[in-house]
């Protein structure tokens, strides 16, 4: 009977502890997002955040996007030549990437490079006691820490997307004409005759909440960072699992709305 009772109180005290991080995070997106959409805001921090997630973020999210786009082309290439569709390879490669694979891959590499950053460098700031001095100087740090940098992702994912999807359609395209004999005026005419604008804008509105998650995720577990380098370095791996998580789990449901409507 012992064993029972202290099975179910692991259980129960799980679900508790499950429940509290839950609410500490809703708590924290809510204060996050009421600090971001009121002034004062901090322009030129905005623009440095802008920087460093979208432009530096750049290089990793289009090599991700252009061989990815490329092995596509040839995964469906494969498939579709048993059912004799090799026609579909052009429209379904900037299909998949437009609504699917550019959003959440790039999100995924910004989360493991952003999320990462933002979580070390807050938990360092709460370790050295840098956020409590910000405190000292009148200076809210949910407003000059958190509030620029989920602006910023939020702002910077969708252009990041915009531009994967540009250079994972080209390496599709690429793939298609050099090594699988398409005509590149036939490839770009299917190309554009099938993709709608809804599938673009689909994309762009994943990417923004991908962006959110990316920042809340590095900024809530380094924002609450333990003492000491082990308590920066659980924040920094919490906050890219914690954000991988979240971004497919995110991307079914908005996949789910938007097929929806």
């Amino acid at each position: 009977m012992t064993s029972i009772q202290g099975f179910l109180a692991a259980i129960g005290a799980a679900t508790l502890e499950l429940c509290r991080a839950i609410g500490a995070l809703a708590l924290f997106a809510v204060s996050a997002v009421a600090h971001a959409a009121r002034p004062p805001w901090y322009p030129a921090e905005l623009g440095r955040q802008i920087l460093r997630i979208g432009y530096f973020s750049l290089p990793v999210v289009g090599l991700t996007a252009l061989f990815t786009g490329g092995a596509l082309a040839l995964q469906i290439y494969l498939g579709g030549s048993r059912f004799n569709a090799e026609s579909v390879v052009p429209s379904i490669v900037a299909i998949g990437m437009v609504r699917e694979l550019g959003p959440v891959l790039g999100a995924l590499m910004v989360a493991g490079r952003v999320s990462a950053s933002i979580a070390a460098e807050l938990g360092t700031m709460r370790v050295t006691e840098q956020i409590d001095a910000l405190t000292t100087l009148s200076t809210d740090p949910m407003k000059y820490l958190v509030a620029p940098r989920i602006l910023a992702a939020v702002i910077a994912m969708p252009m990041l997307a915009a531009v994967s999807d540009v250079i994972g359609v080209m390496g599709g395209y690429l793939v298609g004409v050099e090594r699988l004999g398409f005509n590149p005026g036939a490839y770009l005419r299917n190309t554009a005759d099938y993709l709608l604008l809804q599938d673009v804008t689909s994309g762009l509105i994943k990417a923004a909440a991908f962006g959110f998650i990316v920042a809340l995720m590095g900024c809530y577990h380094g924002y609450n960072s333990g003492r000491g380098a082990q308590g920066v370095g659980r924040a920094t791996t919490n906050a890219v699992v914690s954000a991988c998580i979240l971004i497919f789990a995110a991307n079914y449901i908005l996949t789910e709305a938007l097929f929806s409507s």
